[in-house]
């Protein structure tokens, strides 16, 4: 009888650890699927970043007072909202 039982607590230690090692397992693969698609979101946000960069140089370069008009403007603005504090 005592046999028995040791056997059986015995299957279910093995069956609990196994579960455990399933779910790790499991866990771990998520985990690494949302850091790859986390690396690829990284990296379109930098080419986006980039994309627009180069476009307000371009903008520059091609309306150079309109964009000295728009940086006074802006600094005057932000200049007055700050000054209110």
């Amino acid at each position: 009888m005592e046999t028995t039982r040791q056997g059986n607590t015995g299957e279910t230690v093995e069956r609990v650890k196994a579960g455990a090692h399933e779910a790790v397992d499991r866990a771990a693969e998520v985990t690494h699927r949302a850091a790859e698609t986390l690396s690829e979101k990284s990296e379109q946000m930098m080419d986006a970043q980039e994309r627009l960069m180069e476009h307000a140089r371009e903008y520059v370069r091609e309306n150079p007072v309109t964009s000295l008009g728009i940086a006074l403007g802006s600094g005057f603005i932000l200049s007055r909202l700050m000054g209110h504090r």
